[in-house]
């Protein structure tokens, strides 16, 4: 079920994100790997800044948005 949870919650955040940052989604497979890699990146950011976010989905939904969002911001730099 941990999963098939993060599965989902990386799906929902990465796509809010690319929605956040771009004006569209990446793919449901680029959404999901997005938003798993921007919820550690997220929950890294906010310990490290004593930040505290809702407990339970929408907390780990915002949480992998905004740390997505992160990931995508430093890449758009790079792009350029």
């Amino acid at each position: 079920m941990g999963l098939l949870y993060s599965l989902l919650i990386g799906g929902i955040a990465g796509w809010l994100a690319g929605k956040l940052m771009k004006g569209g989604g990446f793919g449901v497979l680029l959404n999901i790997v997005i938003g798993i890699i921007g919820g550690i990146v997220g929950n890294w950011l906010f310990e490290t800044l004593n930040i505290s976010i809702m407990d339970g989905m929408i907390g780990d939904i915002i949480t992998g948005a905004i740390g997505a969002s992160v990931i995508l911001f430093v890449a758009g730099l790079f792009k350029k």
